[in-house]
């Protein structure tokens, strides 16, 4: 009799698990519909996932029409995971008062379209990514708010990833009263906020001449065109590349579970590592050179709006490439972003995610945290890139290990 009581138990919880499962997918299902269908959020009449679409010229232009007459700077931060990106992010964030960051916002639309397509990312992924950094850039949050999970009620939402990550996101007037019951998973660290309410960030947003997205999620230059090209919008973008043993070496200290396979087969020869892992690291060396290729050829519709550099040389010199970013992009260097690089590049925090660092000996370590076996490897599949950003290969572990042995090539990177 306790058995079929049990199974019944069994039946009944494995039907709600399935339930849920079933709505969860539904609810992916109908976002990428809209997409596929070219249904808009409530403001505008339609969203273009076609790669050779433009906008068009109406959307939201009560609030950017003369966007280059007022001034207006929107910057985008290119980058991969584990590259210094949350690092050099923070040189704009702390501009000051005419200053609007977001920190990877695109995480929530790539969380709702892998679930969609079982981990995988669909082929609709780049131009949604690019639709919604545009609705941002316009400081319109209705886009992003359809991948935000769970979905904001009126606008408000506990869960928007990383808020903290952003100042302006948790100034006063962003600041609403703490709800009961209500946990902000990414609280404000300055000040206890309650949820952000995204109609109050859009508000604020539209208040800043100057408004920057940090993202590793675009890993294609060529799929952001008419995002630069947008008459409505004067888009700079910033390209941060990075050595890529050395982001590898971060990548599974900073990602344990995850990159194992990488950490194991580097100390036992009997372990091998998932081609499909091998393919992710080349893929990811070949999309980052394919970029920076396309950059630095400057097509018209890059002039004067691209911008590649390493993070090598922002760590051997955070001052002066602070000035050449904030002069690439036209925003005033202030005395602020200053007194923060000064203060947050010889700090000795050893946090794995943190923005506080003795830069110029940070940028080193991983040469004695990474097998020569696995350096030598990332070399066999990454050469290409390192040879066009400047990245010395290495012909033993004494040369990995041997400071005085430079791994970086002076190199200028030439930009309009």
């Amino acid at each position: 009799m306790r058995n079929k009581y049990a199974i019944v138990i069994i039946c009944i919880v494995a039907l709600v698990i399935i339930e849920k499962e079933n709505n969860i997918i539904l609810r992916v299902s109908d976002k990428l519909s809209q997409f596929r269908t070219l249904q808009m959020p409530e403001t505008s009449s339609f969203v273009i996932i076609d790669d050779n679409s433009s906008y068009p010229d109406d959307i939201y232009s009560e609030n950017v029409l003369g966007a280059r007459e007022k001034g207006q700077k929107h910057i985008l931060l290119m980058a991969t995971t584990r590259s210094g990106s949350s690092f050099v992010g923070e040189f704009f964030n702390q501009q000051g008062a005419d200053m609007f960051y977001l920190f990877e916002p695109l995480w929530h639309v790539e969380a709702m379209l892998s679930l969609g397509t079982n981990g995988t990312n669909s082929s609709t992924s780049p131009w949604v990514y690019r639709d919604v950094l545009k609705h941002l850039f316009l400081c319109d949050f209705s886009l992003l708010e359809r991948f935000i999970n769970p979905p904001p009620k009126d606008h408000v939402t506990p869960d928007l990833f990383r808020r903290e990550s952003s100042v302006a996101l948790c100034e006063n007037q962003v600041c609403t009263p703490v709800i009961k019951g209500i946990f902000e998973k990414y609280h404000c660290r300055t000040r206890r906020c309650g949820p952000l309410n995204l109609t109050l960030a859009s508000e604020v947003c539209q208040k800043k001449r100057n408004r920057v997205i940090k993202t590793v999620r675009v890993t294609q230059l060529d799929t952001l065109r008419s995002l630069l090209e947008d008459p409505q919008l004067d888009v700079r973008l910033i390209q941060l590349v990075r050595d890529p043993r050395a982001t590898l070496a971060s990548r599974i200290v900073a990602f344990p579970s995850k990159y194992q396979d990488w950490k194991s087969w580097a100390v036992n020869e009997n372990v091998s590592v998932k081609e499909e892992e091998v393919k992710r690291l080349e893929g990811n060396c070949n999309n980052i050179r394919m970029s920076a290729e396309l950059g630095l050829s400057l097509p018209k519709w890059l002039e004067k709006r691209y911008m590649l550099v390493r993070y090598e040389d922002i760590a051997r010199d955070p001052m002066q490439k602070a000035a050449e970013m904030y002069n690439f992009t036209g925003i005033p260097f202030t005395p602020q972003t200053r007194d923060w690089i000064l203060e947050n590049t010889h700090s000795h925090s050893s946090g794995i995610f943190s923005t506080q660092k003795n830069s110029s000996e940070h940028v080193e370590k991983w040469r004695f945290k990474i097998p020569f076996k696995l350096a030598q490897f990332v070399q066999e599949i990454c050469g290409p890139t390192m040879k066009l950003f400047g990245y010395r290969f290495v012909d033993n572990e004494q040369s990995l290990v041997n400071k005085s042995f430079s791994l970086l090539e002076e190199k200028k990177f030439h930009f309009s």
